[in-house]
């Protein structure tokens, strides 16, 4: 029978992990909900115009890849990654499907290629862990193709960091959608912390980062910003 300290911090151990989680599902679900207001505008004017698709099917590939790592296939112990990506792919496939149509002949066929290079991607990523990992073999493979995800995903806004850096102006990066990015980077550093797993913490250590260098950005140059700060930052142009 342990000791009752160590139930005690054993306890407190698991009530920070699950806090930890769940902060960062709230934060995660402020960015997923941050495109409707250009979805809106895509139905209200009945066209795509000029938005691009592809933010939308990479973060689905990437809520995917996430989704399977944290499952009791590849996984134990973090259902709260799991809840959070099945929620975040929800959305992504949403969009997407609006996005098919209400595009053009050519855009349409264009993503729908995408989205079918997406799930067969996936598809292929769940054979060849399945049947050529053990568990723990498997849990690595996942996790390093997740990591490279995610990197790639808190990587894409450097670019924005550049043209504010250019422009003096943070008009098209907006406050909410980046400290939402930083606090869900920084509660999902922390349960992967807590519960001591590398392919949690790495990346959303990494976004953290980048998350408080575009809130001290904001912060230096808002005096330039415009009521256009409030486009979200996933909406890209071709």
């Amino acid at each position: 029978m342990a000791p009752l300290g160590w139930a005690g911090a054993s306890s407190y151990h698991e009530l920070c992990c699950y806090g930890a989680g769940i902060a960062g599902n709230i934060f995660a679900f402020v960015l997923f909900v941050s495109p409707l207001p250009t979805f809106r505008r895509i139905v209200r004017n009945g066209s795509t115009e000029q938005f691009s698709a592809m933010p939308y099917i990479y973060s689905l590939l990437n809520c995917l890849i996430c989704v399977w790592y944290a499952l009791p296939f590849v996984s134990y112990g973090v259902v709260l990654v799991a809840t959070v990506n099945t929620i975040g792919a929800a959305f992504q496939l949403a969009y997407t499907a609006v996005f098919i149509a209400y595009a053009d002949a050519k855009k349409r066929l264009k993503v729908s290629m995408l989205l079918l290079g997406v799930f067969c991607a996936f598809g292929l990523i769940v054979y060849v862990s399945m049947a050529m990992f053990d568990h723990k073999p498997r849990q690595t493979f996942v996790g390093y193709l997740s990591v490279a995800s995610l990197i790639c995903m808190f990587a894409s806004p450097l670019s924005i960091i550049n043209l504010v850096i250019k422009t003096k102006s943070v008009e098209y990066m907006p406050f909410y959608l980046s400290l939402s990015m930083s606090l869900m980077s920084v509660s999902f550093f922390a349960y992967g912390m807590l519960l001591d797993d590398f392919f949690i913490y790495i990346p959303n250590g990494i976004g953290t980062v980048l998350g408080v260098i575009q809130l001290l950005l904001y912060a230096y140059f808002r005096k330039g910003s415009t009521d256009e700060a409030r486009r979200p930052l996933l909406v890209t142009h071709t």
